[in-house]
């Protein structure tokens, strides 16, 4: 997307993952969800590149990374964030991860014992059950559903992203998140990340919420769909000396519903954790 570009390219795996570093000042880190790109922090990231060094990435199988015909799961996710970290040459960064990105950030964190300065959350994947109805019923048919025409295709893909949006998103504002899941390989790509998801990655890190060693707020729309704010207020129990926030009038994406309490929200959150 010339609008969005993410210039430099990471070896993973045998696969490309792009990513843009941005800005100059303390690290901070951008993790997106699914079936979204980085793209979702197109209204926050620009307004904290004067102050710190930006990081986003399209996840494997996301965006303007490689789709393979292989594992993107939230088991390898983490993985990856793992090595990006070590190639930006970041120890403790702020992280803001939405959705899949904060199962990522979370696991990468528990299990690839990666260290924060902050960890904001933004409704995230993190506490079983989760998958909607028509997540369910792709994963039984995998293979039906990456055959569809394509006409077929433009059809559910937008349809199945408003349902995260609480706005009336127009078609021209829609499109950066529905052209990397249409024609080939973004059509297959969509519906096989869709059958990977797998509560066992969240369940593997859900016993260790209480050994998170930094501090976290976290963030949830009032009006998601996909996620309800309960999940939200039973992860911050779980997290001792977790902020939590409601945003109003927000569905489960917030950076389209509400970017500028987003944008809030993190700029009260990090001066609390700079250094002295």
């Amino acid at each position: 997307m010339a609008d969005w570009p993410l210039a430099q390219t990471y070896r993973f795996n045998g696969h490309s993952v792009r990513y843009a570093v941005r800005g100059d000042g303390p690290p901070l880190v951008f993790v997106h969800g699914t079936p979204f790109s980085s793209y979702v922090w197109h209204r926050i990231a620009p307004h904290f590149i004067t102050m710190h060094r930006v990081h986003y990435f399209d996840l494997l199988g996301y965006g303007q990374s490689t789709q393979p015909d292989g594992d993107v799961s939230l088991g390898v996710q983490n993985q990856l964030l793992a090595q990006l970290l070590e190639h930006w040459g970041l120890e403790r960064p702020d992280v803001v991860a939405h959705d899949f990105g904060g199962a990522t950030a979370l696991r990468a964190h528990l299990l690839n014992g990666k260290d924060y300065r902050s960890l904001t959350l933004i409704d995230p994947v993190a506490l079983s059950p989760w998958g909607s109805p028509f997540v369910q019923h792709v994963r039984q048919h995998e293979a039906a559903f990456s055959g569809l025409p394509d006409y077929i295709q433009q059809a559910i893909v937008p349809a199945y992203i408003r349902g995260a949006i609480k706005r009336e998103i127009p078609d021209q504002e829609l499109a950066p998140y529905v052209q990397p899941w249409l024609g080939d390989p973004g059509q297959a790509a969509f519906y096989r990340q869709i059958a990977q998801m797998d509560e066992c990655y969240t369940r593997e890190v859900e016993g260790l919420y209480p050994t998170i060693r930094c501090p976290v707020q976290i963030l949830w729309g009032k009006d998601d769909q996909w996620i309800p704010i309960e999940r939200g207020q039973a992860l911050h129990q779980m997290i001792a000396g977790s902020q939590f926030h409601a945003i109003a009038n927000a569905g489960h994406l917030v950076q389209e519903d509400a970017p500028e309490a987003i944008v809030a929200a993190i700029l009260r959150f990090l001066p609390q954790h700079e250094s002295p």
